[in-house]
């Protein structure tokens, strides 16, 4: 992924030259506004929950906003959003940061596009990711139309304040969700900057997973390690399963979601091949072991290392709930065939969201939501820029 950011870099600096009057406007010193936390304080449903240092030039506030529960029918009760603002000055460019997950309140965090137009920043967490969650959580509110009214009220909020341009941008999840807000509400910001953004219009169609699985890289070796790897993972499975619940004994984790360690275990390593690519660099290549003399302690070791063996425990599940249940209902999700785990596999049809959403929760997919979407980029859809990362697997199904 840093490497197209860094091919690409030129053509977001011009967008962010659109964004503040032209490619070599230069930042204007910070006005002398009225008290922005006064400000802040007097907008409806604005709450300032904190404010905390960070790098000189900024203010940091760690702030939530009344949401309804249903924007359809905004009478069957609230819940607060929390976001964190940045605050540079009410005359600079505002980035609205979509994370689609929980929000990450580090007080220094500045995405790619805040740090080009050297402007403000709002980050918000998405609805449903604790603790910006409806009590008690009527889950078929989390739609994607719901999360995009949720932007629309806060922008609409907080443009009162900051009235100058505005630019929407996220990562993966978050990178989508800036696309759907615009879809439904095309007027709200000046443009979209979208980061390894998926694009799943039609999901029982994943050939091109398994295209990429088997190109990835410049080196075959590598790529034919790691499939090695993953087939060993699951020729050694009893002794892998049994190191496995021991961690989890002594962490205190449990495995109620998926029944058993054992079918945890299978999920991860189902996830080896995709998580080396995502989370590593072309380099990492050098330290991929050899699976023909890699120990039983070396093999854990490293599996856990690029997969995290105790992500599908109920603990590790829990803060990614909300997104499962997202992509088992609108997003869509990745199945690779898995060509070289045959024969190894001990629970066909595990790896998908509904395994990993607690069962008193309904699921239904919409195989119609995700087309929408497309139909309206393709068509209507007007200053989006997408970026996507050379060997990121989520690129695969691009807009």
């Amino acid at each position: 992924m840093r490497n197209i950011i860094t091919r690409l870099l030129p053509a977001v600096l011009l967008f962010a030259g659109f964004l503040i009057g032209g490619p070599t406007a230069q930042a204007s010193p910070a006005r002398a506004d009225e008290d922005i936390l006064a400000r802040l304080t007097a907008l409806p449903g604005i709450k300032v929950l904190a404010e905390r240092p960070t790098e000189p030039g900024f203010r940091y506030f760690l702030l939530s906003y009344v949401q309804p529960v249903d924007h359809r029918r905004p009478w069957r009760g609230t819940f607060e959003q929390r976001l964190t603002l940045l605050h540079k000055a009410t005359d600079r460019p505002m980035v609205l940061h979509t994370t689609g997950y929980n929000l990450n309140d580090l007080p220094t965090f500045r995405a790619e596009p805040t740090q080009l137009v050297d402007g403000n920043q709002i980050s918000v967490e998405q609805r449903f990711f604790t603790p910006s969650r409806p009590v008690p959580a009527d889950w078929s509110r989390l739609d994607i139309w719901q999360a995009a009214t949720d932007h629309h009220r806060l922008v609409g909020a907080l443009k009162q304040v900051y009235a100058g341009k505005w630019i929407s941008t996220g990562g993966s999840k978050g990178g989508m969700t800036s696309i759907y807000h615009s879809r439904f509400y095309p007027g709200d910001v000046d443009g979209v900057v979208a980061y390894v953004a998926p694009n799943d219009v039609i999901n029982r169609e994943d050939s091109a997973y398994d295209r990429f699985f088997r190109t990835v890289g410049n080196d075959p070796v590598c790529r034919q390690k790691l499939k090695d790897l993953a087939a060993e993972s699951l020729r050694r499975r009893a002794d892998m399963v049994t190191r496995l619940e021991a961690v989890a004994e002594e962490q205190g984790l449990t495995f109620t979601i998926l029944k058993t360690a054992d079918r945890a275990y299978e999920n991860s390593i189902l996830d080896f091949e995709w998580a080396f690519w995502q989370f590593s660099l072309q380099a990492a290549c050098a330290d991929v072991p050899d699976p023909k003399t890699i120990t039983t302690d070396e093999l854990y070791s490293f599996v856990d290392q690029v997969s995290g063996l105790t992500f599908y425990s109920d603990q590790g599940l829990a803060p990614f709930i909300p997104y499962y249940y997202q992509a088992g209902t609108q997003l869509g999700w990745p199945d690779p065939r898995f060509a070289h785990l045959r024969g190894l596999l001990a629970y066909p049809g595990i790896y998908q969201p509904r395994s990993y959403v607690p069962a008193d929760i309904s699921m239904r997919f919409d195989p119609f939501t995700m087309a929408d979407i497309d139909r309206w980029v393709r068509t209507e859809g007007n200053r989006l820029m997408f970026l996507y990362g050379e060997n990121d697997p989520w690129g695969n199904e691009p807009f």
